[in-house]
């Protein structure tokens, strides 16, 4: 059976790819990947398509963004708010996230990354990050 480096099993737990560089426009990622904006998670990562859910950056990120991550069992979430913290977040996507006892950080983009980079080994964690303002 062939073993995919990125799903390295924590206990039962699937680790989240690695943020490997984030520059304007341009988020770069341990299972191969390149995205505008992105969807971590534990095994695996996507692109973040705003038009999914009706994001933008005004109400900003909608509980249905993160209803993914928390369905690949990510116990902490990491938002980011872009470079610029243009990107809001919805108080119903802090309610959601609150009633589902989740920890989670909403921070500019550059903290964000370096967040999600340092608690991705130690916990199952989910992430979105926006690459721009």
């Amino acid at each position: 059976m062939k073993t995919n480096r990125y799903c390295i099993l924590m206990g039962n737990k699937k680790e989240s790819p690695k943020i490997n560089s984030i520059k304007w426009g341009k988020i770069k990622t341990s299972d191969g990947n390149t995205y505008k904006d992105a969807k971590l998670y534990p095994g695996g990562s996507r692109k973040w398509d705003w038009n999914e859910t009706g994001t933008c950056h005004d109400p900003g990120i909608q509980p249905a963004d993160v209803e993914e991550l928390l369905n690949n069992n990510a116990q902490v979430i990491i938002l980011s708010k872009g470079f610029h913290e243009r990107l809001q977040v919805c108080d119903k996507t802090i309610d959601f996230l609150k009633e589902n006892e989740k920890t989670f950080h909403i921070l500019e983009t550059g903290k964000a990354v370096k967040k999600y980079n340092e608690l991705r080994e130690k916990y199952p964690i989910g992430a979105l990050i926006h690459s721009t303002c």
